[in-house]
């Protein structure tokens, strides 16, 4: 087989029919063999022991572009190349011995370039004889093999994607949950687990609306979801909503939610997102509750304004009933007179320390400590309140230690603390039935080593108390037990705060001396570290060898201009009255005076216009000025007060405290109290 050989070769010739077939086959018709074998939709070729081709069927033909006569007994080498031939020498021997051979993989052709083929190689030989030829089946599988590929390439980008998702939905910060369409949940990320403390393999399978959603409202949730499984309008899809959750065990949350639809396979998936609101709303509540706490700020400012005018029209008639109550006092024979007029200055020195207590409540100014009792303090919150408490049914049990040391504090903070404690539980014993009792004790704690006395203060009563969940965290700013509207949760926060600047302590007691109730325990060391005032300049020398002192009373109030004099006359001090700043000027530049009692606030020249004159031209009297006044609110009266170092007496007074103030001015002994008749 040395050259072409026309026609199919012998070896191509059927066998025989096998063993046991009894069936008499025609005899082969080998036009019909050739056209099977061209009609196979792969290449066929026969090649003998030299690897020239004896046969090809028109597959190969076509594939390589060529006619029989190109192929017909020229070599593979010649045909296919030499480095597609290469590749069969390493099993050339192993054919030959009877090997069949088979492999699939990408096959250089000069003619059509790069190929992905499969191909079966298997000798041929005689019943008896040697290998005397060699059969190829080769098929192109180079467009599947490339379709192959593109499915590969797009398994993988597919699995890189759902990796980059499954990534995403793992580590979101938000509880994604997805279900199928009858509710059972196919996904639950990480984030879920951690909201609704649930495992993911626990509920994987699930209802959801067994697992999240609050028994009350899963009928709802579930017909709503039927509606949109039935193709009907939807209110929910693709909106931001805020419900209620249901943790594992068992507590409500509130949630944002958006819920959204997907098709997987023809199936209809939901999947919600799902962020907890409890931070957020606490948050909210919180803002909310300093907004209101800046507006009771920004009111209590506006009433102090309002309190600084309503105490300077309020604490003239109350020292004119004040002095003249005392006056009369002092003038009457008859007992009984006495006692209606002593009745009457009572009540009149009580209404001046309830507007006290009211300026000192409102005042806005730097702290100032001095040597104060807490007893007083103690008597005059109580005053304040007395017909609140009275009215409320509530009986006050004042146990105040006698001879109590003084503290070094700011009165108007520590003031403060004491009415907040008392209003407290006036408002809890509010709550409950008779009898209501509200106990005040104060004493001085037992001395401890390296340790500075203190003044303590207990404020309790007999109502319901604090509940355990709430005694954490009764200190804390903005926290409050009372009802919306009735507390903005600072007066113990800020209380606490004012204790502890003073060095002391402000605590709730373990037990209340009472079998129900809170009880607050304040306490105030004795003493404390204050910075001394600057001494004021010297009064200057007056010019005069009078025994007379003269005095001059400024004040635009002409009734309390009456009262003054007429003290001031028991005194036997000579008075002048002006009712204006300018007619008091004229009056010092026509008679010599030893001090000045001036109202601070005069329509005209007020009082601070007076004083910065009188330095000028009466530089003696500059610090011989005693202000009489209602308002030390405001900060301009403060700073003034504070620059001329001079006295300052505060409406309503008693006339033994003018007498005291004037008498100190003119460096003169302090006078005997007013005889009484």
């Amino acid at each position: 087989m040395s050259g072409p050989a026309p026609g199919i070769p012998s070896f191509l010739h059927p066998v025989a029919p096998g063993v046991g077939d009894t069936t008499e086959l025609p005899a082969p018709d080998l036009g019909m063999l050739k056209a099977v074998l061209d009609s196979v939709p792969g290449r066929v070729v026969a090649v003998n022991t030299a690897f020239r081709y004896v046969y090809v069927n028109h597959e190969f033909l076509s594939f390589m572009g060529l006619e029989a006569g190109q192929v017909l007994g020229r070599t593979v080498a010649e045909v296919v190349g030499e480095e597609a031939f290469a590749l069969y020498r390493p099993v050339i021997d192993r054919i030959m011995a009877g090997e069949s051979m088979r492999w699939e993989g990408w096959r250089d052709y000069p003619a059509r370039g790069r190929r992905y083929v499969q191909e079966t190689v298997r000798p041929y030989a005689a019943p008896g004889q040697p290998v005397s030829a060699v059969l190829a089946f080769n098929r192109d599988l180079t467009e599947l093999k490339h379709h192959e590929l593109e499915l590969q390439a797009r398994l993988a980008q597919l699995q890189a994607t759902e990796q980059l998702k499954s990534s995403i939905v793992d580590h979101a910060l938000v509880a994604l949950i997805s279900t199928d369409a009858t509710g059972r949940v196919v996904e639950f990320n990480p984030a879920a687990e951690t909201m609704f403390g649930r495992a993911r393999e626990a509920v994987i399978g699930q209802l959801v609306s067994d697992l999240i959603i609050p028994e009350r409202f899963r009928a709802a949730h579930i017909a709503g979801m039927g509606r949109i499984g039935a193709g009907g309008q939807s209110h929910v899809l693709g909106r931001r909503m805020e419900i209620e959750a249901l943790r594992a065990d068992g507590t409500e949350f509130p949630v944002e939610m958006v819920l959204w639809r997907t098709q997987v396979e023809g199936q209809d998936h939901f999947t919600a997102s799902l962020s907890d609101l409890t931070d957020r709303r606490q948050a909210a509540r919180e803002i909310e509750r300093q907004r209101e706490a800046l507006r009771q700020s920004e009111k209590l400012t506006a009433m102090g304004s309002l309190l600084a005018g309503v105490a300077h029209e309020l604490n003239n008639p109350l020292a004119i009933v004040m002095g003249r109550a005392s006056l009369l006092e002092s003038k009457c024979r008859d007992p009984v007179l006495q006692a209606d007029a002593a009745s009457i200055r009572e009540a009149a020195e009580r209404c001046g320390r309830i507007v006290r207590t009211f300026l000192s409540m409102a005042r806005q100014k730097p702290g100032a400590r001095a040597p104060v009792q807490v007893n007083d303090m103690v008597r005059g919150a109580v005053d304040l309140l007395q017909y609140n408490l009275r009215t409320s049914g509530i009986v006050v049990d004042l146990r105040l230690a006698e001879g109590l040391p003084e503290v070094v504090a700011d009165a108007d903070q520590v003031g403060q603390v004491v009415l907040n404690l008392l209003v407290n539980a006036q408002q809890a014993l509010a709550t409950c039935g008779p009898p209501r009792v509200l106990r005040v004790e104060t004493g001085v704690e037992a001395t401890r080593p390296n340790r500075t006395p203190r003044v303590w203060l207990r404020v309790a009563d007999n109502g319901p108390g604090v509940a355990p969940e709430h005694r954490p965290r009764i200190f804390d700013p903005f926290y409050t037990t009372k009802p919306e509207g009735a507390g903005t949760g600072l007066g113990l926060a800020v209380s606490r705060s004012v204790a502890r600047e003073h060095g002391g302590e402000l605590a709730l007691e373990e037990r209340s001396p009472f079998d129900t109730g809170a009880s607050f325990r304040l306490s105030i060391p004795v003493a404390a570290t204050e910075a001394l005032a600057p001494e004021p300049p010297p009064l200057l020398a007056l010019d005069t060898d009078m025994a007379v002192w003269r005095v001059l009373v400024v004040d635009d109030e002409p009734q309390l201009c009456e009262l003054i004099r007429e003290v001031l006359e028991t005194q036997q001090i000579e008075v002048a009255t002006a009712e204006s700043g300018e007619v008091a000027l004229e009056l010092l530049q026509e008679a010599r005076f030893d001090a000045v009692v001036c109202d601070l606030r005069m329509p005209g020249m007020d009082g601070p216009g007076l004083w910065r004159l009188c330095c000028e031209r009466h530089p003696a009297l500059a610090r011989r000025f005693v202000f009489v006044t209602g308002d030390t609110l405001s900060t301009g009266a403060r700073e003034f007060l504070q620059e001329t170092g001079c006295a300052c007496l505060e409406k309503p007074f008693a006339p033994s405290e003018l007498l005291q103030q004037v008498f100190a001015c003119l460096e003169a002994p302090a006078p005997a109290p007013l005889p009484l008749a």
